[in-house]
This record gives C-alpha cells, structure tokens and sequence, in this order.
C-alpha cells in the first residue's frame, strides 16, 4: 500500500469555515473519485500539550502501488488542479510513504 499524505495550512486571512464547507465536501468526493484511490481521510490537527501543530490540515490517499498513485495523482490533469486547488492552502508537504507493516489492535 501507498500513502500520499499532505500536511498544509491556510493563508493568512482565510475562512475556516469556508474552507472546511469545500474540503469536506467537493473536494472530498473529488479526491474519492480520482483514478485508483482506495480510500481518502482529512484531518484537523489538534494543539495539545505540546503547543500548537505545525500544520493544522492533513488529507492522506491511499493507493494500491506506487503506480497507481503515480498514475492518478501525476498526471497533467491531476497536476492542474492541484494546482488550482492549492491556491486554497500555504505551506503545504508532499510524502509519499510506502508501507513495511500494519498492525491492528483487536483489544
């Protein structure tokens, strides 16, 4: 399996709520509709007793091989609106990780 993860934020003088509305929504569906995605998360990174994160937004996709991913999020098409979509967040980091193990807690 085949993690992209993006950590990001929002530049300043945006609206959370907006925001939130368009990423859990159309952007959602959009990224679960992309070639080859097996599953898509977003998350809202909380401050803790560590401070505030780094990065206040993560969205992960998951993918098959790193094949997939390379043929669902590299092509033109994808890039372009990225592109676009991108103008919505700052800061952003692109991993792209491979999984080695998986474990489950049954307890």
């Amino acid at each position: 399996m085949v993690k992209l993860t993006v950590m990001y934020n929002l530049p300043e003088g945006s609206d959370h709520d907006e925001f939130m509305k368009w990423r859990t929504t159309t952007h959602q569906e959009a990224n679960a509709k992309m070639p080859h995605v097996l599953k898509t998360d977003f998350y809202v990174a909380k401050e803790t007793m560590m401070g505030p994160p780094a990065y206040r937004y993560i969205t992960e996709a998951y993918y098959e091989t790193m094949q997939d991913l390379e043929n669902s999020f590299f092509t033109p098409e994808a890039q372009a609106k990225l592109k676009e979509d991108s103008k919505r967040g700052s800061e952003m980091i692109f991993l792209v990780s491979d999984e080695i193990v998986t474990t489950i807690n049954k307890n």
